[in-house]
């Protein structure tokens, strides 16, 4: 998908005004304080649909500058603990697991109805930690296979374990964050217990995993090899496939399809917070409340490939009203990750 970046505005705009070229000269000082920036720290993949659609709307609403870092999360969190005691950015835009990492620095400055209304307009399992954080879309996990190879769409999370597919299956591994609901995926289908996102019975969970390794072709903490096995047909499927990044490469062509099981789907994070000691905090509890709201986020369903977080905002097309949508809980994840990570290691290598 192509997405058209604003363009810096001319030195003659920029100089229009009643300001002429001689004072804005003499006194850049004069001219950056008519002029409010607010500095994001977001993911460089998000980079293209925050400039093309949020900042122009911002910018034109609250007669202000946004500038847009498009990094990782743990590099925002890095750039917030080395600047605590003079923020230069205003808000972040991370994964779940960075935030609770956040917040136990004390970096967050917390959100409330009052500062952002549309906080009140969210989904359940959306708002964390008393508000320090919230989600503005969720990308969700499902199967993404291939659909000359597969015929049949897949219709259970179980399916991958079937062994009429060995050496046809591909899992994201634990290091990345959508590989962990691997965990709470083989614990429902060990136990029979309804799935969730939260409270795996670890034991059955790796237990379940182990009869999966015959049918692995590879496990990837990178998606782009993992989607080119995919599209090849060496791999017919990916178990916790993210929908960002599936129904990105069908949208380019690639012959995939992205199947909701029917135990339900998982929804992964994209969080928005205040940093504490913002320079511009009312802009910034403004920006995120832009990003809450059911107009902004019904404008990113369609180019993020993601669900919205408010609840004015209808399901994608094709997404059913049937669908459960599992969150995950986090504080858990990053609780036990460490754990499960060198388990995973130690018992899923190939």
């Amino acid at each position: 998908m192509t997405f058209s970046l604003p363009r810096n505005p001319s030195r003659r705009a920029f100089l229009a005004g009643g300001v002429g070229a001689a004072a804005v000269l003499g006194a850049p000082s004069i001219l950056r304080a008519q002029t409010r920036e607010l500095v994001v720290g977001g993911a460089a993949s998000h980079k293209g649909w925050v400039e093309e659609f949020v900042i122009p709307a911002f910018e034109k609403k609250h007669k202000a500058k946004v500038i847009f870092e498009g990094t990782r999360s743990l590099v925002n969190l890095e750039k917030m603990q080395k600047n605590k005691d003079k923020q230069y950015m205003s808000v972040v835009q991370m994964d779940d697991p960075v935030m609770i990492l956040a917040v136990k620095e004390g970096l967050l400055d917390p959100l409330t109805p009052a500062k952002a209304p549309h906080l009140a307009e969210l989904n359940p399992g959306t708002v964390h930690m008393d508000g320090m954080w919230a989600n503005y879309l969720q990308p969700w996990l499902g199967v993404a296979y291939n659909k000359e190879t597969m015929k049949t769409a897949p219709t259970s999370w179980g399916d991958a374990f079937d062994p009429k597919y060995k050496g046809r299956v591909i899992l994201p591994s634990l290091q990345n964050t959508e590989g962990m609901p691997a965990i709470y995926i083989a614990s429902a289908l060990a136990t029979g217990k309804p799935m969730a996102g939260k409270g795996a019975d670890v034991e059955a969970s790796f237990k379940k995993l182990a009869t999966i390794k015959p049918n692995l072709l590879t496990v990837y903490t990178q998606q782009p090899q993992a989607y080119n096995l995919l599209e090849q047909g060496e791999a017919w499927m990916i178990q916790g496939a993210l929908s960002s990044y599936a129904l990105q490469r069908k949208s380019a062509g690639a012959p995939i399809e992205l199947a909701a099981p029917k135990e339900g789907v998982f929804a992964l994070p994209s969080g928005i917070a205040v940093v504490k000691g913002a320079p511009q905090p009312e802009l910034a509890f403004a920006y995120v409340n832009e990003l809450l709201g059911a107009e902004m986020q019904g404008k990113l369903v369609a180019p993020t490939f993601s669900l919205a977080t408010n609840k004015g905002v209808p399901r994608p097309a094709g997404f059913s009203s049937d669908i459960v949508i599992h969150q995950v809980d986090w504080a858990e994840v990053a609780r036990e990750r460490e754990a499960w990570i060198k388990r995973w290691d130690r018992e899923m290598s190939l």
